[in-house]
């Protein structure tokens, strides 16, 4: 779970994480008095999305007057958003943050992490602040320290110290940074987050160091121990078929293909949509209905699928262990009937019940493309997409 900017100054300031003023605004009124309480003499103003790329795309300036300010929330609010980091998806912005002017002497970057390599959460930090650590990772590996520890406690504050004075030898600046870490460090373990990202890092003239900016990623599967983070999640963010299959104990997340996939169990899942790759298709969405998936389940998966106007073909991909492929072909008729399927629909079902499921699916007077290998099922899938789509170029994107 994400959370917005302006959230995670909040969340990290209870740690006593410095920052520069700032304060969120959401009509151009408030813009236009958060500068007058912030300018020195100008102010930053930040578009509030879950993206990457902001600064690149437009959304952070810095405003000289109040007039600026009201007109930058003015050409932002309540439109859609988006850089060269949301693939192609927009947001619509709903608030922008307004902060103080630092100046700054000098960037880094410092952040928490999980090494899945090492299997240890691992303190970033860099000497190269204010671009994105992909650049620095690509070009300059060296540049980035990495102190690994263990998930009962950040490490020893001397330990910190002394691996950043080899990077940062100016007089107390290694002490700083490290206390800073540390302050993160206890955030990402008591809160369970996946990462806990300042960048930049900023050096101000008097020598102490803020944080200009913030990013933070919660687990979802430690919500139910955090009810101030889960308050914090903005539903206006969520993929809103994503937040219908969480509803109904689906796991969905959109793609850009053309086939719709369903399927139970994540391994088969991604086995079916790999299968689609190499028979020269894109999948349009990984959706798993459980193990024990029921017809009601199976007819929301359908409809939840079919929300992405992208969709050209539907392959239902089951195997019957503790879900029988009988409740399973049903849930598929019923969707069918109810919603006046006209797409192109696969089923390969196998496992348990299977001879039952397939002549539910036989006698159902559907146009329905009965398969009984993964293969098969892909490369049908594929071809019934591109068919329709020939067919229906001016009805579907």
């Amino acid at each position: 779970m994400k959370v917005q900017e302006y959230q995670a100054r909040e969340f990290l300031s209870a740690y006593a994480v410095p920052f520069s003023k700032g304060t969120v605004v959401r009509t151009p009124e408030e813009a236009a008095s958060a500068f007058g309480r912030l300018a020195n003499p100008a102010c930053i103003a930040k578009v509030q999305v879950q993206m990457g790329g902001r600064g690149k795309a437009g959304g952070v300036r810095r405003v000289k007057t109040a007039a600026e300010a009201e007109a930058m929330s003015r050409e932002f609010l309540g439109k859609p958003f988006s850089t060269t980091q949301s693939a192609g998806q927009s947001k619509i912005v709903r608030s922008l943050l307004v902060t103080e002017d630092i100046p700054i002497q000098e960037e880094y970057y410092l952040a928490i992490t999980i090494d899945r390599q090492a299997g240890r959460p691992v303190i970033l930090v860099s000497r190269e602040g204010g671009v994105e650590i992909e650049e620095v990772a690509h070009r300059n590996p060296a540049a980035i320290l990495k102190f690994h520890f263990l998930p009962g406690g950040p490490p020893p504050e001397e330990t910190l110290r002394a691996g950043l004075a080899k990077v940062f030898p100016e007089p107390g600046l290694a002490g700083q940074i490290a206390a800073f870490a540390l302050k993160l460090a206890r955030f990402f373990l008591e809160k369970d987050a996946t990462i806990v990202e300042i960048n930049p890092l900023a050096r101000v003239p008097e020598g102490s160091v803020l944080a200009l900016d913030a990013k933070i990623v919660f687990d979802e599967n430690a919500l139910f121990r955090h009810e101030d983070i889960r308050a914090a999640k903005d539903p206006d963010e969520e993929d809103a078929r994503e937040h219908r299959a969480k509803e109904f104990g689906l796991s969905y997340v959109s793609m850009d293909g053309n086939v719709g996939c369903l399927v139970n169990g994540a391994g088969l899942a991604m086995a079916t949509m790999d299968m689609i790759k190499l028979a020269g298709g894109e999948p349009a969405n990984f959706l798993d209905v459980g193990g024990g998936a029921t017809a009601d389940q199976v007819r929301e998966g359908f409809k939840i699928i079919l929300q992405d106007e992208r969709v050209a073909a539907i392959l239902v991909n089951i195997f019957g262990g503790i879900m029988k492929c009988d409740v399973i072909a049903e849930g598929v008729i019923q969707a069918s009937r109810e919603l006046g399927l006209e797409l192109p629909l696969v089923v390969r079902l196998e496992g348990t019940h299977v001879e039952e499921g397939r002549a539910l699916l036989a006698g159902s007077g559907l146009r329905i493309h009965a398969c009984r290998t993964i293969q098969e099922a892909a490369e049908a899938a594929v071809r019934e997409a591109a068919a329709y789509r020939r067919t229906h170029a001016d009805t579907r994107r």
